[in-house]
């Protein structure tokens, strides 16, 4: 490789993990996770999720009361959490947590609603603190297809 093309391979793996730093909210295909995160190039991908990430165990269902109780005790929040979506942000910014790992592959139903507050929530923290960044396993192309049919 000459020298200019490997400056500009690594000017845009920087670019890549300085991208990936500055966003609260990744999305991650089964498929890749299943695949040690590596692309066609054999290196790492930028979205690939750290093994510090803490897991944020759900059913098969996603909705408010299932996302607070499980982001709670995921992040060991304190006994004064009230279970409301204020109090989760309360708990989530004074968390020592920075990464956050969510597995939708195996959700039949998503409340939307709840959903988006839940990533907004993420989202403010992140904007305001540095911390966390949540990455969603979403399920493959192929397995979702398998879902629809």
């Amino acid at each position: 490789m000459k020298r200019a093309d490997m400056k500009q391979a690594n000017t845009d793996k920087a670019d890549m993990n300085r991208e990936s730093m500055n966003q609260a909210i990744h999305y991650v295909s089964q498929s890749h996770v299943n695949q040690d995160h590596i692309n066609q190039n054999g290196t790492a991908l930028g979205t690939s999720i750290p093994a510090q990430a803490v897991t944020i165990a759900v059913g098969d269902t996603l909705e408010k009361t299932e996302l607070l109780t499980s982001l709670a005790k995921a992040c060991d929040f304190p006994s004064h959490f009230s279970h409301n979506w204020d109090s989760a942000w309360d708990c989530l910014t004074d968390s020592e947590v920075i990464h956050l790992r969510l597995d939708l592959t195996d959700v039949k139903r998503i409340n939307t609603e709840d959903f988006n507050v839940f990533k907004s929530i993420i989202e403010d923290a992140f904007r305001e603190f540095g911390k966390p960044q949540l990455w969603i396993i979403v399920p493959s192309e192929d397995e979702a297809y398998k879902l629809e049919s």
